[in-house]
């Protein structure tokens, strides 16, 4: 199996916070119970809890969660 590295890019993310007054773009809650959700570009309905960060999609209309753990691993800030 050939090894990958991955492009070095500068994405946009926030930090979902759980208050829906502070929703960021992206998310969505469902009207039965509040439940916030992102639509990723499969068309996938991903729901997302506080802390988890909420990243756009390369086509700049579909959103992916990542949780915090995986956040802190895989980007650094930029200043």
């Amino acid at each position: 199996m050939a090894k990958y590295r991955k492009k070095p890019v500068v994405i946009d993310a926030v930090q979902f916070d759980g208050i829906p007054a502070h929703d960021p773009p992206g998310v969505w809650r469902r009207p039965e119970d509040d439940s916030p959700y992102v639509v990723t570009i499969h068309d996938q309905r991903c729901y997302v809890v506080a802390g988890d960060w909420i990243i756009p999609e390369p086509d700049g209309v579909h959103y992916y969660p990542c949780k915090p753990d995986i956040f802190a691993k895989t980007y650094d800030a930029v200043e």
